[in-house]
């Protein structure tokens, strides 16, 4: 194949062939000599292939075009090859003025692809445009959607109470859940999820976090919320701006799961500037997802609150019971307030009693209101317990 082709282009007077190669190490190395302008490259010649072959010489002589030739048409191969650096792909067996004028684009920096493979790489540009199409399209529609309910007064609050498990089952705080007035109904985490899908997640994140905040006038005197917010919503300078000192005393942050922290020596001391302000620090679903040991270590949360799936079996199963004593400990140990949730039998209260766990949340303690009844303040809990953490 080498001398055939060596010999159709030495016939051309305006070429010059420089040297031939039998593998792909060789061809690397008297690129790298001859400096050529253009080299044909085999698709499946020896020592690591055409695709080995053609990177390492783009990467080392930028100048030099390469021009993929095999006797292979299907569409891996065509893309490997362009990946690679490839100017052009030619399916062995054309005429020879279609190898010529394919040289000669090379020679020019044009691209060229055989007949052959042209229509199937048009034919999967057009498939990768649709798919982009139908993907914009989604995303505009998800935008106008969160617009739409943020402009429209569609969102809304309401307030569910974590409560002492003790006798007289006084309320710590409450949790402020957002609602969404649309049709069709969806879940909360939906339109939470789909706005951080579409960069929209801060937006809405701090939209329910002002509707929360408005609505403390009408919770009980001196009441505490937990607002849920993601770690990036939870650090930025807008979340910050709409919690002055004089209101964060009253106010949890609680960290949901929309996404997990990526650098946590960069994210802790930004927390700080919350917690200077008075505003405690919740880490939700302990025990699922991201919030892992190594997670609550790092953060240092004032809450922690036990993912409401070890809630469900702790009546039955020794392992619950077992995850949700450990953390009852290391709440305890770290004078932090450790709080079940999901509770929906008395038989869940009792047995999480009996492990110690003094305050839980769930449909049979507090359903979510508009406007909590007015409920007895559980034991006093004073923001200036403990240190700002740093």
């Amino acid at each position: 194949m080498q001398v055939a082709l060596g010999a159709l282009l030495e016939a051309h007077a305006e070429f010059d062939l420089v040297a031939v190669a039998s593998d792909a190490e060789e061809a690397i190395a008297l690129a790298a000599t001859s400096r050529p302008d253009v080299c044909l490259v085999d698709v499946g010649m020896p020592g690591g292939g055409g695709p080995r072959a053609a990177r390492a010489i783009r990467e080392h002589e930028p100048a030099t075009q390469v021009l993929a030739l095999s006797g292979r048409q299907d569409r891996d191969s065509v893309v490997e090859m362009l990946r690679a650096g490839a100017c052009g792909y030619l399916v062995k067996g054309n005429d020879v003025d279609e190898l010529i004028e394919a040289v000669h684009a090379a020679a020019s920096g044009r691209s060229t692809v055989s007949k052959q493979v042209a229509g199937d790489l048009v034919g999967e540009l057009a498939s990768k445009l649709a798919r982009e199409d139908v993907a914009a399209e989604r995303e505009r529609a998800a935008r106008a959607r969160i617009a739409h309910v943020l402009s429209g007064g569609l969102l809304s609050m309401v307030f569910q109470p974590v409560v002492a498990l003790g006798d007289g089952g006084g309320v710590l705080f409450y949790e402020a859940l957002a609602r969404f007035a649309t049709e069709p109904v969806r879940a909360p985490n939906l339109w939470f999820d789909e706005a951080a899908r579409v960069g929209m997640l801060l937006e809405l994140e701090l939209a329910a976090a002002g509707h929360a905040l408005a609505a403390l006038p009408r919770l009980p005197d001196g009441a505490t919320i937990s607002i849920n917010v993601s770690p990036s919503t939870a650090v930025s300078n807008e979340l910050l701006a709409m919690l002055p000192p004089s209101l964060g005393e009253r106010v949890i942050v609680e960290l949901t799961e929309h996404a997990p922290i990526e650098d946590y020596d960069e994210f802790c001391p930004r927390l700080v500037r919350l917690r200077r302000r008075g505003v405690r620090v919740a880490i939700d679903d302990a025990g699922a997802g991201f919030a892992s040991l190594r997670h609550i270590l790092r953060v240092q949360p004032e809450v922690i609150k036990a993912d409401m799936s070890l809630t469900r079996r702790v009546a039955d199963h020794r392992g619950e019971r077992a995850l949700l004593r450990a953390f009852g400990s290391f709440a305890a140990e770290t004078k932090a307030v450790f709080v079940a949730e999901g509770i929906e039998t008395d038989a869940e209260i009792a047995a999480l009693r009996e492990l110690g766990v003094e305050y839980g949340q769930g449909f049979r303690l507090g359903r979510p209101e508009r406007a909590p009844v007015v409920a007895p303040a559980a034991a006093a809990w004073t923001p200036s317990s403990r240190a700002v953490r740093g």
